[in-house]
């Protein structure tokens, strides 16, 4: 496989010599991923896309400089950012230790506690490859219906999936956010936490990849954790003891899952449709 040559001069500049082997890595939906040693042993992660946006690799760049945080989940350092490749540090994944789960719910707790008094980022960002729009708001339900609800439910209008009844059912809930979602601050998330984002370094500790990072609702981070496998209740309680939750926070988790739900289907298409139906209906 042919690698840009600005990841093999980096790779030589940084003294790790010279590319030995180029190996593909699966599981990406959206970029291919492959691991890289050189000739002194070292190894690295790249990702490839030839089709992706400009900025996407730079943006995912950001992300992962703000969420290196101490006491949480760790995230690999990046290296070198291109239009169609990102290199970073290649976290080697082991078999996860006895304690992944407790200390993944603690250390995501201790990520959640960084905390800011808008919501956003600092630039937008991508979600898969879908852009994300992270405007600083000052108010919570807002920022959700406007930067998160309303966006998608456009696009997906847009491309002729998302029916009359069904953008009229979000314009609804999105009225009533305030009523169904208690006030919280505006966390440091992740932003895409599903199970295949959640992994482990070298020595089976937590750690985290592809993030969508900005300020927003811990809740929802919450929310994305339990979409497409989910986390087991190890993870949960461990979260809850050491950063305690407004009660009912499992009932409003489908609230926040639409927003991906429906990237889904403006990624993938109609397979994600009965769910993003099942949970408008669920809160009309």
């Amino acid at each position: 496989m042919n690698l840009p040559n600005a990841v093999s001069t980096w790779i030589e500049d940084h003294g790790y010599g010279e590319i030995s082997s180029v190996t593909p890595v699966g599981g990406g939906c959206i970029n291919n991923g492959v691991r890289v040693i050189s000739n002194t042993g070292d190894s690295f992660f790249v990702k490839l896309n030839s089709n992706a946006p400009d900025d996407m690799f730079l943006r995912e760049a950001e992300g992962l400089q703000a969420l290196s945080i101490e006491n949480a989940p760790r995230v690999p350092v990046p290296h070198l950012t291109g239009k169609t490749f990102f290199l970073l540090e290649d976290l080697n994944p082991a078999r996860s230790k006895s304690d992944y789960w407790v200390n993944f719910g603690r250390e995501l707790a201790s990520l959640h506690d960084h905390t800011n008094e808008k919501y956003g980022f600092g630039s937008d960002n991508y979600i898969g490859s879908t852009p994300q729009i992270n405007s600083w708001l000052h108010d919570g339900h807002e920022f959700f219906s406007v930067n998160r609800l309303t966006l998608q439910a456009d696009l997906a209008k847009q491309r002729g999936i998302l029916e009359t009844r069904d953008y009229e059912m979000i314009e609804k809930l999105n009225l009533k956010l305030p009523e169904l979602v208690p006030q919280q601050p505006a966390s440091l998330l992740h932003g895409d936490l599903w199970s295949g984002n959640a992994i482990t370094d070298s020595d089976g500790n937590p750690a985290m990849i592809d993030p969508a990072v900005h300020f927003g609702w811990a809740e929802a981070e919450l929310g994305m954790t339990q979409l497409f496998g989910g986390f087991p209740h190890a993870f949960y309680d461990a979260y809850v003891e050491k950063r305690p939750l407004p009660k009912g926070w499992r009932e409003r988790l489908p609230i926040y899952n639409l927003y991906h739900l429906l990237n889904h289907v403006n990624l993938f298409g109609y397979g994600y449709l009965g769910q993003v139906r099942a949970i408008l209906q669920r809160f009309e």
